[in-house]
């Protein structure tokens, strides 16, 4: 079997070690990195340095941003009584896409998943709580949360864990409609299902 030099093989394990990544591609894309100008690699190396460095999550929504609070807790336009609940700041530009939800959000940054001990003290919602209350919400009382998780088994447990909170807080808690494919990951869902599946939301 083929031997690389050790920085390569330490380049290629790199690369293995990020999402959907197997052992072709991180090959692909560490003889790439290789193949570039020097200047591309520092370009390339300062940009993974930038975003460690200056991006945070939001005080208030728990969003990645490089200002605290995000453009979107920091917006006087947005409709603050109304509050969307998502699993990763992905899903929330795939809500965004639509250009039709002109609420706030709240990032758990995942869902709740006993096989990978995930449980809820492991998602961010102690701020969603605090939120619901007018002086943490610029005086407005929030009338709505919006359950956006993934359908998927994780995402729709989430759901329910989630109205089984806000329920007895007196918020109405509405799911997202089924627009979409069981299974299926909000990232990667088109612009027209999306509106469709935030328009047909119901009571859960």
């Amino acid at each position: 079997m083929l031997e690389y030099a050790e920085p390569v093989t330490k380049l290629i394990d790199e690369f293995k070690r990020l999402p959907g990544i197997g052992n072709k591609s991180a090959q692909r894309l560490a003889f790439h990195i290789m193949r570039l100008p020097e200047a591309e690699v520092e370009r390339f190396i300062s940009a993974l340095q930038e975003v460690k460095q200056k991006i945070h999550l939001c005080s208030m929504c728990n969003n990645l941003t490089d200002v605290d609070p995000c453009r979107f807790c920091a917006s006087p336009t947005r409709d603050r009584a109304l509050i969307c609940v998502v699993e990763e700041p992905y899903n929330l530009v795939a809500i965004e896409k639509t250009r039709s939800y002109k609420g706030l959000y709240h990032v758990l940054h995942g869902c709740l998943s006993p096989v990978r001990g995930i449980g809820p003290e492991m998602l961010r919602l102690d701020n969603l709580l605090v939120r619901l209350k007018p002086e943490n919400n610029q005086g407005v009382k929030v009338r709505e949360v919006i359950l956006a998780t993934n359908p998927t088994t994780e995402g729709e447990a989430t759901a329910i864990y989630l109205s089984h909170l806000l329920k007895p807080l007196g918020v109405r808690t509405t799911r997202i409609a089924m627009g979409m494919p069981v299974g299926s990951d909000l990232e990667y869902v088109d612009e027209v299902t999306m509106d469709r599946a935030l328009a047909n939301r119901h009571e859960i």
